[in-house]
């Protein structure tokens, strides 16, 4: 059966980005895995790896227009509170937590490089 194994997030600034996402996955246990030459590849509890990484071709780290990773969450109440936790850490709002019709609740934020991030909860997917 094939499935997505990670999903690559690049970043212009290696350290600050990881110090990001260290603090705002291990919210939801999420634990850096394995270094790489140019990045780091966190575990989540489940599903796809998620990698932080330098552009393998040396140019600058942008962000992909209408391009987004969405995070799954065990518990309805883990949307705002890492929303919350990912403006803390200096991400920017993009949609704040609350209900999306018969969806579930999601809540949107791009990270310190501009990548756009959902985090929901949904009893519908």
């Amino acid at each position: 059966m094939a499935k997505i194994g990670y999903l690559s997030i690049g970043t212009n600034d290696f350290d600050k980005a990881t110090g990001f996402y260290t603090k705002l996955l291990g919210e939801i246990g999420g634990k850096p895995l394995m270094p790489t030459s140019a990045g780091l590849i966190y575990r989540l509890p489940e599903g796809a790896m998620l990698m932080v990484t330098k552009p393998h071709d040396g140019a600058a780290a942008t962000f992909g227009n209408g391009t987004m990773i969405a995070i799954q969450v065990d518990q309805k109440e883990q949307v705002a509170a890492i929303h919350a936790k990912a403006l803390e850490l200096g991400g920017t709002c993009e949609g704040q937590p609350g209900p999306r019709g018969a969806f579930g609740d999601f809540a949107y934020f791009r990270d310190l490089d501009g990548n756009k991030l959902a985090v929901y909860y949904s009893t519908q997917m």
